[in-house]
């Protein structure tokens, strides 16, 4: 819980003010028993109405006090939960954003939902009720027992042998709930995954009426959530059965004792009254209580998975820069390999140089590790073992802004929000109208950007579902060149072109980003044919380099590809 008392800190002058608003409305409430008590044993034998009416006042008073400062002090508390929270999330989204990709990987997409979404309601359910009941609790516990050692000692001694089975109870089921409730967090973990899955792909399973199985798949991760909640809700839940006991003998202990000592001394009848709405007081702080360590068990759990993302160290680390000397090429790889998981190679010994304004095509088959050698070149993994420069400079030498900067990128499985084209291609940075324009007239997006009646303030639906595979892939084109940035890579980001349009696509990059580097990962020859360079990978291998026509020659598996796409043929 240290983690959340630090993040707390900035917030605990304002904490500070509604706990003493608290403190004085709970006091207050403390005090009508004893203005009670005291109005039954010196007041009204006096038969002063006027002494009646006013200490009456005196309790209403106290009373209006009490509610004042009670509602005060859960608006402030409110507020405070409020903006903990909020900042709280806010820095587990940022990290989540800052997480390298193994990492990410790691915690999966589904957790880091769960975390920013249940997980912080958690910890702001707890927080308020800290703030709402934690102070109230154990003054009315702490007060009612000193005041009730006041009145009677005897009665105080009694209900007060009760506190450490209490006690214990409290201590057992917490530290059994904080494991329970860390597995229902891992159950939502994987229903959020499911549902997110189911979501993306409801179309495919409509297409392939494969409704009901899903649905199946769904309920069994339900029944799996029930079960460990109704797990941690057996344990936490019986710590109000098992302390009502405990309180229920209590009152009895205290009845019986109070019955014969109020045969003894028929005097102390008022004082049996008061002691009785004590013993109400500090049986509601007790069962408050037990409130307090459930929501401690589910927040200490939640707050665990919290820390975990937030402390996880970033492996983006920025070293001192070294220019390579005689490296005058723009990008280079030397005898770079990776792997995924830290067994075998991803990728292995990849080596290929590039001069500033050359293009280089990537092609091979599905699974050979050819996206994997662009996300190294995005430094989103790192490097087993080799090297990759860019002007000379190890990628480590730049920050993540320097990096991005450099580099237009469309990846495979890239986004689109719910809002305009405009913005789409804008995507947050400072790009005037023109350079959107003709970012989307290079990328072949012009002409149906503008037959929309609104234009480039045409509004896409969540993942540009309301445009074609082909549109949304030029609109991603758009967006990465818009900048023209020194070095761009389209990781097969026009599989859903045709060849008329790819070719046009490909004669109008080569004329509009003169000077850039162009990295194009494809699947077909016809995209990759007029590059500079072009590698052919083979699990992870480099089989086969050179330009097109080279290729045909010395590479027979770049050789069958071509045949079988283009029947041999050398097209432009």
């Amino acid at each position: 819980m240290r983690f959340l008392v630090t993040r707390l800190k900035p917030l605990a002058p304002r904490m500070a003010v509604g706990f003493l608003i608290k403190v004085s409305a709970t006091v207050s409430e403390l005090l009508l028993p004893v203005i009670l008590t005291y109005i039954l044993e010196h007041v009204i034998v006096t038969e002063r109405v006027e002494l009646v009416i006013l200490f009456g006042a005196l309790m209403i008073c106290c009373s209006v006090i009490a509610c004042v400062g009670h509602i005060t002090a859960n608006r402030m508390a409110a507020a405070v939960s409020r903006d903990f929270t909020g900042r709280m999330r806010g820095e587990l989204f940022s990290k989540t954003m800052a997480l390298c990709c193994r990492d990410t990987d790691g915690f999966t997409i589904p957790s880091l939902e769960s975390r920013i979404t249940t997980d912080t309601y958690n910890v702001h359910q707890f927080v308020i009720m800290m703030q709402r009941m934690g102070v109230r609790a154990p003054i009315l516990l702490i007060g009612g027992m000193i005041i009730s050692f006041i009145i009677d000692p005897v009665l105080a001694l009694v209900m007060l042998a009760i506190v450490p089975f209490i006690f214990i109870t409290v201590l057992f089921i917490s530290k059994k709930g904080v494991p329970l409730y860390g597995k229902v967090q891992k159950s939502v973990d994987k229903m959020v995954r499911i549902v997110r899955e189911d979501t993306q792909g409801v179309r495919v399973i409509k297409a392939l009426s494969k409704t009901e199985y899903e649905n199946r798949r769904f309920e069994a991760a339900n029944r799996a959530l029930s079960k460990d909640e109704r797990r941690a809700g057996v344990v936490v839940s019986a710590s109000n059965p098992i302390m009502s006991i405990f309180m229920n003998l209590g009152l009895v202990a205290v009845v019986v004792v109070s019955a014969f000592r109020v045969t003894d001394n028929p005097a102390s009848a008022s004082n049996v009254i008061a002691f009785m709405q004590y013993f109400t007081l500090i049986s509601m702080a007790m069962m408050t209580m037990t409130r307090i360590f459930v929501m401690y068990s589910k927040c200490r759990a939640s707050a665990k998975r919290i820390e975990e993302v937030v402390e996880t160290p970033t492996d983006i680390t920025v070293t001192a820069p070294e220019i390579k000397e005689g490296d005058d090429s723009h990008v280079t790889f030397e005898g770079v390999s990776f792997s995924y998981l830290g067994k075998k190679n991803n990728v292995e010994d990849i080596s290929f140089s590039l001069k500033r304004g050359e293009t280089l095509g990537i092609i091979g088959a599905t699974g050979s590790g050819k996206s994997t050698i662009i996300k190294l070149l995005l430094r989103l993994y790192e490097v087993a073992e080799g090297e990759i420069r860019i002007n000379g400079r190890n990628i480590t030498s730049y920050s993540r802004e320097e990096l991005s900067s450099m580099i237009g990128v469309t990846l495979q499985n890239d986004f689109l929000y719910s809002d305009t084209v405009e913005e789409n291609i804008r995507f947050g940075r400072e790009l005037t109208q023109e350079e959107i324009v003709n970012a989307a007239k290079i990328a072949q997006a012009y002409d149906y950007i503008i037959s929309k009646p609104d234009g480039f303030g045409h509004i896409l639906t969540p993942k540009g579902t309301n445009f074609s595979g082909g549109q949304r892939q030029r609109l991603l084109i758009a967006r990465a060149i818009a900048n023209k940035p020194p070095i761009l890579i389209l990781d097969d980001a026009s599989s859903a072109l045709d060849y008329k349009t790819d070719a046009a696509l490909r004669a109008a990059l080569a004329e509009g980003l003169k000077g850039s580097t162009v990295i194009t990962v494809a699947q077909r020859v016809s995209s990759v044919k007029s590059c500079s360079h072009i590698l052919v990978i083979d699990e992870g291998r480099i089989i086969g380099c050179g330009t097109h026509e080279q290729l045909l020659l010395s590479c027979p598996e770049y050789k069958e590809i071509s045949d079988s796409q283009m029947g041999g043929a050398i097209i432009d």
